[in-house]
């Protein structure tokens, strides 16, 4: 059988013409010389290289849909009846109510969490309401890399960033609901660092967190953006992006006058750390004013992931979310995304078994949290339980973002007076239908009625996996969420019992 996905996507809005397809190539069996072409071969042969990334970006955000052959519904979830840990032993007091969620990670500047849930980077969408909804969840969450590029008030002098006015908009989108909860952090990749964007963050804008990354997206190498002209790329070229070919270069110049010259793409620089380079950048950012360090991490080789692991160590580095093959939000579905890196779950194994080793060997590990495809309460307590008390949280990004979108939609249509049909049960306003506002307005007050429905929906959201994770905590007796381990779970299938026991493989 193929885990692959066929030549037909909803990145690329592509289909198979025929129903009939070949499981190794992804191509319909029987391809016709009169097709007009709706799969993604031909879609390349018409629109060439640009077809390497999705086509459907912009209001969207696209998942993976790559099948791989084990993943956490592998596993159900254990179940005990005698005894209660954390909690006293009677029935007035071990209740799913009494299920501590709270979790706290930081070497030197403690952050405390309500939830041991995060939301990863992201800076495109409904990013307003995904702040908000992480400071009023009390959850830590994440401006994703090159936010500048979506900053039209943007000022660089001398090649540096001077002015970043969205970026004290996300910042505020956080601080304005921030319960003493959680953390907004600003991630920075290498053309961010060079262009003093950590730099204008901490000392202009009051940022006290910055995520460092290794990778794109931690999902591969970087991203290539086609231009449309050479005054697109010479822009792009003055703002300090590498662009190819150079629109600088009189030789490019002439042969775009003459109608020769290729296609001119951006493409983001790759990282090229050292031990010594990046304890050097850490200690800068702190010397700028940094309170607390962030590493982003994916599924590279087992030696990468340890050696990442040993840094973050030595440096005193807060917090590493790993993200795992199967996740969304970004370029996901593309074939360097679909087809490269360990999913979540055999990551994670990876991790906390490194983790166990570097520990014997007398290392402090920073807090650890797996993100990559989650969006249920099952799968979340599935993770935490199979980190075994080395994984703190569980990232929830393309899900907490749909639930950013979805809440401020329905929120637009019940003003509108068109409730959907679905909720018109529940009432006609957004009081009535919106369930946990209660929960909300318990903690902030009546002000809460008027917060943004697309931030209540996150919340919300968070609130249910939060509820769920305590029904599963308390249906193993632990009434403490750091308690749960991998006895609390079920291996299902022979490729679940082998990675329980013996690692997705081992150097």
């Amino acid at each position: 059988m193929s885990y692959s996905p066929k030549l037909s996507s909803g990145f690329t809005f592509a289909k198979n013409r025929s129903g009939f397809v070949s499981p190794q190539s992804g191509m319909c069996s029987f391809c016709t010389e009169e097709c007009v072409g709706t799969c993604e071969l031909a879609q390349a042969a018409v629109l060439g290289s640009q077809t390497v990334y999705p086509m459907t970006t912009g209001n969207n955000q696209i998942a993976s849909e790559k099948d791989y052959p084990i993943d956490f519904s592998h596993f159900n979830i254990n179940g005990r009846v005698f005894g209660a840990q954390k909690a006293e032993e009677n029935c007035e007091d071990a209740t799913i109510f009494n299920v501590n969620l709270e979790c706290q990670y930081g070497t030197v500047n403690p952050v405390k969490m309500a939830l041991p849930l995060m939301l990863p980077a992201l800076i495109k969408l409904n990013w307003q309401d995904y702040f908000a909804g992480a400071a009023m969840a009390g959850v830590t969450c994440i401006i994703g890399e090159d936010a500048r590029n979506n900053d039209p008030d943007l000022q660089i002098e001398n090649g540096q960033v001077t002015e970043f006015p969205l970026l004290e908009k996300a910042l505020d989108c956080f601080r304005k609901y921030d319960r003493g909860y959680g953390q907004i952090v600003l991630q920075c990749n290498v053309d961010d660092d060079l262009k003093g964007v950590p730099k204008v963050a901490l000392q202009k804008y009051g940022a006290e967190a910055i995520e460092i990354k290794f990778g794109q997206a931690a999902k591969g190498t970087q991203p290539v953006k086609r231009v449309k002209d050479i005054d697109a790329a010479l822009k792009r070229k003055e703002l300090g992006d590498i662009v190819h070919p150079n629109p600088e270069d009189p030789a490019v110049q002439k042969a775009y006058r003459k109608g020769v010259c290729p296609n001119f793409h951006t493409y983001g620089r790759l990282p090229f750390w050292t031990e010594e380079s990046i304890l050097s950048h850490i200690q800068s950012l702190r010397n700028m004013g940094a309170k607390n360090i962030y590493f982003k991490m994916a599924g590279y080789d087992l030696e990468d992931i340890e050696r990442v692991l040993r840094i973050a160590s030595t440096a005193k580095v807060d917090m590493i979310t790993f993200d795992g093959a199967g996740g969304g939000s970004g370029y996901s579905p593309s074939k360097m995304m679909n087809e490269w890196s360990l999913p979540t779950i055999c990551l994670e194994d990876a991790v906390v078994r490194i983790c166990s080793r570097l520990k014997e060997e007398g290392a402090t590990m920073p807090a650890i949290v797996m993100t990559g495809g989650f969006a249920s309460e099952d799968q979340v307590f599935k993770a935490l339980a199979y980190g075994d008390g080395d994984v703190l949280g569980i990232g929830l990004c393309r899900a907490a973002m749909a639930a950013a979108m979805t809440g401020k939609k329905i929120g637009e249509l019940i003003k509108e007076g068109n409730v959907p049909e679905m909720y018109k049960a529940y009432g006609e306003s957004v009081e009535e239908i919106f369930a946990d506002l209660a929960d909300l307005r318990a903690l902030y007050g009546t002000r809460a009625n008027d917060f943004p429905t697309g931030a209540i929906g996150v919340f919300s959201y968070l609130n249910k996996i939060g509820f769920g994770l305590k029904h599963f905590a308390a249906l193993n007796r632990k009434f403490d969420i750091s308690l749960v381990s991998k006895s609390d779970l079920i291996p299902l299938t022979a490729e679940a019992r082998s990675l329980l026991t013996g690692g997705w493989f081992v150097r």
